[in-house]
Parts: C-alpha cells; structure tokens; sequence
C-alpha cells in the first residue's frame, strides 16, 4: 500500500520538473539567438558606420579638391598677368588663401589679408586685389563683395560704419565669400571699428569668410629690399597717423591708440606688397 501511495506523488513531482526542463531549453534557444544576432549585427553596424564617414569624406574631397584646383588655375593667369610682382606674393597668398579654401577643416576665424603699395602702385593694388578676391571667389561658385573708401571719405563716420556693416553682413548671408576693402585708409576713423565685428580671432560673425583690405601710402613707391616686417610696420604707422590725427577732429575724437591697437592685432594677419605693373588698361582692369 505505502508503495502505491508514493507513486502519485512521484508523477506529480516529475510534471513540474519537465516543464522546467522545457523552459530552460526555450531560454537556451533564445540566449543562442540573441548571441548570433549580436555576433553578426554589431559588425555589420560598425562597417556601415564607418562607411558613411569615409563616403562624405570623399565626396567633401572631391568637392576640396575642384574649389583648389579651380582656385589656382584663376591664380596661375594672374601670375602670367601681373609679372612684376615678387614671387613672395604669390606664395604665401597661395599658401594663405588655399587654407581658407578648405572645406572639411573647420574655419575658427575669418581670412584677413592686406595689400598696400606707394602711390606709382595704385592701379596695381586695386585691380590685382580685385582680381584675387574674384578668384577666391569664383572657385566657389560665388561673387565679391566689393566696398571702395574713397567713396566713403567724407561722410559721417557714424553713417559709414552703418554702410559698411550692412554691405558685409548682408552679403556673407547671401553666400558671398569674399569682401575686398578698397583704399581701408581714406575709411573715417570711427567706422573703421565696425572691423572688430568682422576680423576679430574669436568672435567674428562670419568665421568661413575672407576679407582683403588695400593701403595706399602717401610715398611714391616702396622699395623692394624692404622685408615684409618693414612694410608691416610702415602699413602700421601710416594708419596710425591717419586714424589718430588731432589736426581730423573727427579722426582724433573717434579713434584713441588702444582703440586702433586693436584694429591693427584683428587686420594685420598677412600684409604684402604690391609693386607697379606694366600694360594695365588706362581704364578699369583686365
């Protein structure tokens, strides 16, 4: 009797321990698929991932490499155009401007660039900034914008900086890249601060942008031995004595040493020469 007492217990206790096993077999399955589907998904992700780096990186080199080649062939017939100038200029503008140029680095600050020459120069300095600004330009599918300060010199310095501000800030919005900046010196004084807002190492508004000034200097030509720091500091106190002039009361009550210091640290990244160049057109440039 005791024997067959025990025996519904025994079917009872072998139910539940086989439905255990079942579990733990669905479990192990379940593990098992969850394993080959991270062996195999994970991988597979990182390849793609990595891919979709490699696929914009190339197509952000191609596009870098069709704006620099563009770039230098426009630089190369300046070259072949204006074969007085110093083989200095050339390079490091190149050097300078290709920087700036490209794309898959990121722009931390605006390009500035200053062209000065004495007075037998004039012609030079202003077809041959226009004429790299329109190449920097055109490498990239764009237009220049285009202030001269000569139109600016007697108006009130207030008005101008307003002008200035305006022309620069409407035309980086519109896609322009590049601003040349005729005759920077005969800008009033004051106006010239508008300058902080664009030239400035850290803050400016528009950081993936270039922007080339010209000087004229009041002395007839300058002398080809000069080093690049000697034409710097003649650049440098040239607009000094312009901007801080007690005979320009306007100059003078606008402008104080700090204020132009620094000006002078924001525009004075690349200052170069232009020298006087034959076969210009008496009219316009080429």
């Amino acid at each position: 009797r005791s024997e067959f007492r025990d025996q519904p217990s025994i079917g009872k206790q072998s139910q539940p321990l086989a439905k255990n096993d079942d579990e733990s077999q669905s479990g192990f399955h379940k593990s098992w698929t969850l394993l080959l589907v991270l062996l195999i998904g994970v991988p597979l992700l990182y390849v793609l991932w990595s891919g979709i780096p490699s696929l914009l990186d190339a197509t952000l080199s191609s596009r870098d490499t069709q704006i620099l080649q563009a770039f230098r062939a426009q630089m190369k017939k300046l070259k072949n155009t204006y074969q007085s100038q110093d083989p200095n200029l050339w390079k490091r503008t190149h050097v300078f401007l290709e920087k700036h140029l490209n794309a898959s680095h990121l722009h931390l600050e605006p390009a500035i660039l200053l062209f000065t020459a004495g007075q037998e120069a004039e012609k030079a300095l202003r077809c041959l900034s226009n004429e790299i600004a329109d190449a920097f330009a055109f490498s990239q599918n764009a237009t220049t914008i285009k202030i001269n300060g000569a139109d600016k010199a007697i108006l009130d310095s207030d008005i101008v900086k307003l002008e200035v501000d305006n022309e620069l800030s409407s035309g980086f919005r519109e896609g322009k890249k590049v601003a040349v900046v005729h005759r920077f010196e005969l800008l009033p004084a004051g106006s010239t601060l508008i300058f902080y807002k664009y030239c400035d190492h850290e803050n400016a508004a528009f950081k993936d942008v270039t922007l080339l000034l010209t000087v004229l200097l009041d002395e007839q030509s300058l002398r080809k031995s000069l080093t690049l720091q000697e034409v710097e500091e003649k650049v440098r106190d040239f607009l000094w004595t312009k901007f801080t002039n007690s005979d320009v009361p306007s100059s003078y009550n606008s402008m104080d040493t700090d204020k132009l210091s620094g000006l002078w640290s924001r525009i004075s990244h690349l200052v170069l020469p232009i020298w006087p160049e034959k076969g210009l057109p008496v009219e316009g440039c080429p």
